[in-house]
């Protein structure tokens, strides 16, 4: 796990605020920005039989929510249910009110979601523009209209259209996977692990885009992320995922390193 951020107030003995042991439910914490744009109730999901969440229930405003976790958590599990890759085997997922929760990927995202998935999540033989334009066939407004935001969001990938998205590094290629997504006009953002195994100077400049997309776009943002330190100064909420449960949610300025420690304990 990435080094943990100093914790704000040293908790006190005892149960902690907002927190609760796996098996156990728990209320959420923290106030939500705006109305529910994206509501979860007893979510149970996972592959071939075997259960990774276990009724999970949350909701997500117009913010950046963040889900936390150690390896093995759930999280990407987590996001590749929310965008209806994976099957539920209870509950329900509601987008703007509207129950999505036996919809295909392809309506989800027509209602407005938009997912990048932890791996480079781009067309390989396909060169920039032609990966950013299949993005593009979700969304009313013009096509270059919105190619052109997203070379504004990242200019490198103006030079690089022409160029096939195979030979790209992965820094470059997670803002094409990004960028395709954007290209949708999504009001939801689902990003998986977007700086993993990038180099530091990614890793920051990623971190800057997604306060950026939020800010400009108006986009709320679901971020499953390791980098626990990156993330919480992006963050205006957190979850904590361990073993599939919620342990943990709060505002991010209220989450303390003793409630992260705790849920990153498998």
């Amino acid at each position: 796990m990435s080094e943990l951020p100093a914790s704000p107030a040293a908790p006190e003995a005892g149960a902690m605020p907002g927190t609760a042991t796996p098996g156990t439910a728990m209320p959420e914490a923290g106030a939500m920005p705006g109305p529910a744009m994206l509501e979860v109730t007893g979510l149970r999901s996972g592959y071939h039989g075997v259960t990774v969440l276990k009724g999970l229930d949350f909701t997500v405003g117009n913010e950046i929510f963040t889900v936390l976790g150690a390896n093995g958590a759930g999280k990407t599990t987590l996001l590749a249910t929310l965008a209806r890759l994976i099957p539920l085997m209870d509950g329900t997922i509601r987008f703007g009110g509207v129950d999505v929760s036996r919809l295909r990927p392809y309506e989800t995202a027509r209602l407005g979601v938009g997912y990048v998935p932890q791996e480079k999540g781009v067309f390989a033989d396909l060169t920039v523009l032609e990966n950013l334009t299949i993005g593009g066939m979700v969304g009313e407004r013009s096509r270059d209209e919105r190619i052109g935001e997203v070379y504004q969001l990242f200019p490198d990938l103006k030079a690089m259209r022409s160029q096939k998205a195979g030979t790209l590094s992965g820094g470059e290629s997670r803002m094409v996977a990004c960028g395709r997504a954007l290209m949708q006009d999504p009001k939801v953002l689902l990003l998986d692990e977007p700086t993993a195994g990038l180099s530091p100077l990614y890793v920051d400049m990623f971190f800057d885009k997604i306060r950026e997309i939020h800010e400009t776009r108006g986009v709320a943002i679901v971020l499953a992320e390791q980098n626990a330190t990156k993330a919480l100064q992006v963050a205006d909420r957190v979850m904590v995922l361990s073993l599939g449960q919620a342990f943990a949610v709060a505002d991010a300025t209220k989450l303390t390193t003793q409630q992260l420690k705790e849920g990153y304990r498998i």
